[in-house]
């Protein structure tokens, strides 16, 4: 018996205050139309001044945890990707075990930035996989609003907060020792497949959070150009690696950049029998919130059902990638 993990439940959670495009459209020079016709958003939500991230996050573990059935004091690792935490230490993830009581856990934050849950992700399944966890938080969130210059039309469109999380819970890995190879269908299939990372560092400029205080920045046109034209094959390797063809994807959850990147993407994985997570049409650019927020949400409104092939790959900030294929919870 081969020792893996699985995704036994998500959640997410968004703060109540939403931002129009028409609201937008009273703060800087652009429209409607302008945003809409650029990026595909519509709304997104933004989180107050007394909601820092590791509150975010907490409500979306919370509910993640409830739907698992499962209470605080059965985890052992907590995981949260972001990059908007203000402080050093305590880091996000200390934080959130303390909010929902959890007694012991190894806690750490993962930043790489819009690529970061599928990292986390991954460093809690082979925790997981090596015996040093059984139960597992895995979060992304991120507090976009705090690091926008809403001056800047160019950014202030995209961004978004929110927090979307994942039980991943030791399982035998169902996929060890199968056939593979693509074209083998889902059968061997294990809960959480293998992940496929890197990332670009001579072009890690292109997405920045930084300065003092910390303001996000993009090249919008390089990211556009290597995300549709260098990420596909990627995102195919990612299935292969799994044992199964895009066709056999039910569902694809890119991250949420811009709906220009996404449905391009999605097309050219040929992923031509999978639900494509548009979520970023209401949500706007989570960051490392956006892949388990809308997985979540497609989980929740019963467009995914238990056990459908799902891929998650995000990219993004250091000009970072990673995914890997997942059975649905």
């Amino acid at each position: 018996m081969t020792l893996g993990s699985r995704l036994t439940a998500v959640g997410h959670y968004q703060p109540a205050r939403i931002l129009t495009n028409e609201d937008l459209a009273g703060m800087v020079d652009t429209s409607d139309e302008w945003i809409r016709s650029r990026v595909g958003i519509r709304t997104r939500h933004l989180a107050g001044p007394d909601e820092p991230v590791d509150e975010l996050a907490a409500h979306a573990a919370a509910k993640a945890l409830a739907a698992a059935g499962h209470g605080p004091e059965t985890v052992d690792l907590v995981v949260v990707a972001t990059s908007t935490a203000i402080d050093r230490s305590p880091n996000t993830a200390a934080r959130v075990a303390a909010r929902l009581g959890i007694p012991s856990p190894a806690a750490m934050d993962v930043n790489v930035v819009c690529a970061g849950f599928p990292h986390a992700l991954a460093t809690a399944d082979h925790a997981v996989r090596a015996g040093a966890a059984t139960r597992a938080l895995v979060i992304g969130a991120d507090k976009m609003s705090e690091v926008t210059d809403w001056t800047d039309r160019t950014t202030c469109v995209l961004v978004g907060d929110g927090a979307g999380a994942a039980v991943v819970e030791a399982a035998v890995d169902e996929g060890a020792g199968a056939a593979g190879g693509a074209g083998s269908g889902t059968a061997g299939l294990p809960g959480i497949g293998p992940v496929l990372w890197g990332s670009v560092p001579e072009m890690g400029n292109a997405v920045r959070i930084e300065g003092t205080p910390p303001r996000f920045a993009q090249e919008g046109q390089s990211v556009y150009r290597w995300a549709t034209t260098r990420l596909p094959a990627v995102a195919r390797q990612v299935c292969e690696r799994s044992g199964i063809t895009p066709a056999d994807l039910a569902g694809v959850v890119l991250h949420q950049a811009n709906l220009r990147i996404i449905e391009p993407l999605a097309e050219k994985i040929g992923a031509v029998n999978a639900v494509i997570a548009r979520d970023v049409v209401e949500s706007g650019n989570t960051s490392a919130a956006s892949i388990p927020l809308a997985l979540s949400k497609l989980v929740e409104r019963g467009e995914l059902t238990s056990g459908d092939p799902v891929l998650l790959f995000g990219f993004g900030g250091n000009l970072s990638y990673a995914g890997q294929v997942v059975r649905c919870p």
